[in-house]
């Protein structure tokens, strides 16, 4: 980074590398840059603990987890500045690793840990305290830093413009642009301002409705009810600037999957006998169930193609171990240094010496029942922290939900298969679950750390390590508030918290501990179709969360991923500068576009706060009307107009 050059991200940061091409990062490799301060530690702490508290609060009274890398990272950007911290890029990115921390441990805590409220109002033999909470999560997290690890060299650097990772470029774009001056800046700026604006117009005022649907006309409504067929798009800001960055290929491949899952499976299920049901529940009955197949095996078959880095991460292991080791990480330079793998095998040893004693000790009371769940814990977390990886890497959304639900199934068969039911096997699979959970809500959100620190140039080796600490902050700031809020709200009864995701955990688990089933047959259908498509060359992973996740959350990223194509498509008047302005123009619909999901992300909180405090300024009436779903029609094709006629414009 010279002191005269504007700060950017180098054009080849989103595309694959050319033959003898390198990337070379904001931070020079060979240069030394602030990272690690008490400033840098100090404010990762603060936004950890903050944002744990807030993610907490909000996921469990709305059912919605907000991603806190990138307010994180716009609030970094702002206090950096207001302070006139020179060199800042670097702290930056340390207090962006730290406190997102908390997003990630949430996800993973609050899918699971409240339905152990939920099950111990059914059931008051069930106890649940602070340390079974902290010590999911805590154990949980760290697993997933530690599985991860050794496969950062393979999703962030050999896999170089293979992934969009979405998410890391939104968030590297806001901490990159608190470094620029002037006009460099200017259009993520604006998109943040667009993008929030219009995101909290929806979500605060209900000025035009943020779901549109086939549903909403007589005719559509009909042939949902016919041949169980809808069209849904989701009108916001930030999911279509995430469309834009996943790209087109992605996208399309993405909402075939949702195509294919309500277009063909749930029309032949409703010409066989189940008519009568409404088009969504035979998605959340037998689609979405599918898609868990599916999620599944397309992770065995990244298992097994993955395998060789597998093979060579243990390799790495053994060489250390072998007396080479120091003499290679000599000679790495500052960007490529990770924790020594001597240290993390060391590490992941205690780690799950931890989790055994926890499950025995804290938990079950049996050591052979805890010995079971741990070997369930670990070979799960394990092999599944590279789907989580890939997911994130892919679309910026982790299926952790699905496979967190198949791990439950999987631990709650094999328990009752050594003699653990009723309750005590509810209270062992719900702990079990949320370190599963939380083990690979941690993989999937570190990897995009990790891509924000490749990208910028950091020393991959301090995120790493001050990672745990923001998992410990966080982990106990979810204990505390989860028990707060079950103390002052419940989630059970009138006016108790909604949980959605920790109510359909429970509701799994006790069948399924009191003898019943699971539908088997509906994941098998899944891993069936994810061998098939695997054997004609279609992306598995991509498909198969299109299947799983909602349709109208989709089809927003195939809009945005067409507006990409037509904004960086070359044109023949531009004759010899085709190429430059094509790539100019991808660059600047790239800002744009992290500047609705910025701008999205932190005015969701906002509005979501607002309610919080009591001030409901919602339209209901009006949001529900023929009106509002008009003017969501005419504010979405506005929006999407502004997306593309600003990328396009570019000084010749």
């Amino acid at each position: 980074m010279e002191e005269n050059q504007p700060i950017q991200l180098p054009e080849n940061a989103g595309r694959k590398l050319r033959p003898g091409e390198k990337y070379e990062p904001i931070l020079r490799p060979e240069k030394q840059y602030p990272e690690v301060t008490w400033y840098s530690v100090s404010l990762g702490v603060l936004m950890a603990i903050v944002f744990s508290a807030a993610a907490a609060y909000l996921g469990l009274k709305v059912g919605q987890v907000f991603e806190a890398a990138i307010p994180i990272a716009i609030i970094a950007v702002g206090l950096s500045s207001a302070l006139r911290r020179k060199s800042a890029l670097g702290e930056n990115v340390i207090i962006q690793s730290i406190g997102a921390s908390s997003g990630v441990i949430v996800a993973g805590a609050i899918f699971t840990l409240p339905a152990l409220y939920i099950l111990q109002a059914k059931y008051p033999d069930i106890t649940v305290n602070f340390m079974q909470v902290f010590l999911s999560s805590l154990l949980g997290g760290c697993l997933g830093i530690l599985f991860l690890i050794p496969f950062r060299k393979f999703f962030v650097q050999e896999k170089h413009g293979e992934y969009p990772f979405p998410e890391a470029t939104a968030t590297t774009q806001v901490l990159v642009s608190g470094e620029q001056g002037g006009n460099q800046a200017k259009p993520l700026i604006w998109a943040a301002a667009v993008g929030g604006l219009y995101d909290f117009v929806v979500s605060t005022f209900g000025v035009w409705t943020d779901f549109l649907s086939t549903r909403m006309t007589a005719w559509g409504e009909a042939v949902a009810m016919k041949f169980k067929t809808v069209l849904a798009v989701n009108t916001s800001a930030a999911v279509l600037g995430l469309g834009y960055i996943i790209g087109l290929k992605y996208a399309a491949i993405i909402c075939c999957g949702s195509f294919f899952t309500w277009w063909v499976v749930l029309p032949l299920l409703g010409a066989t006998g189940m008519g009568d049901m409404d088009p969504q529940m035979l998605y959340t009955g037998f689609g979405r169930n599918i898609g868990i197949g599916a999620i599944a095996m397309a992770g065995l078959i990244g298992i097994v193609k993955n395998w060789g880095v597998i093979a060579g991460a243990v390799g790495l292991v053994k060489k250390e171990f072998g007396g080479k080791g120091k003499a290679v990480a000599e000679g790495v330079l500052r960007t490529e240094r990770d924790l020594t793998m001597r240290f993390l095998l060391i590490a992941i040893v205690a780690a799950l010496v931890i989790v055994l004693v926890f499950f025995w000790v804290g938990v079950l009371h049996n050591f052979t029942q805890a010995l079971v769940a741990w070997i369930v814990v670990t070979v799960i977390a394990f092999l599944f922290t590279t789907v989580a990886a890939n997911a994130i890497a892919i679309v910026g959304s982790n299926p952790v939900s699905g496979m967190t639900l198949m791990t439950l199934i999987i631990a709650s068969v094999v328990f009752v298969a050594v003699g653990m039911k009723g309750s005590s096997g509810m209270v062992a699979a719900m702990v079990i679950g949320g370190v599963v959970c939380t083990a690979l809500s941690m993989a999937g959100g570190f990897i995009t750390d990790l891509k924000i620190g490749y990208w910028i140039g950091t020393t991959p080796q301090k995120q790493e390590a001050w990672k745990f600490l923001g998992t410990l902050v966080s982990a106990a700031t979810v204990g505390g508030v989860m028990i707060i809020l079950n103390k002052t709200y419940g989630f059970v009864g009138d006016n108790a918290l909604v949980a959605p995701q920790a109510n359909a955990m429970a509701a799994v688990i006790e069948p399924l501990m009191s003898g019943q089933g699971a539908p088997w047959m509906l994941y098998l259908a899944g891993a069936v179709l994810a061998l098939i498509l695997n054997f004609v060359g279609v992306p598995v992973l991509p498909f198969a969360l299109g299947m799983f996740i909602p349709l109208h959350l989709n089809l927003p990223l195939l809009i945005g991923g067409t507006v990409a194509y037509f904004v960086a498509r070359k044109k023949a008047k531009d004759g010899e500068k085709a190429e430059e302005l094509a790539e100019k123009r991808n660059q600047k619909g790239t800002l744009i576009a992290s500047g609705f999901i910025a701008g999205g992300a932190l005015m969701g909180v906002v509005s979501a706060v607002i309610k919080f405090c009591g001030a409901d300024w919602y339209l209901s009436e009006w949001a529900a009307s023929v009106g509002a779903q008009i003017a969501a029609i005419v504010a979405y094709i506005a929006l999407i107009t502004y997306f593309y006629l600003a990328s396009r414009k570019i000084d010749k």
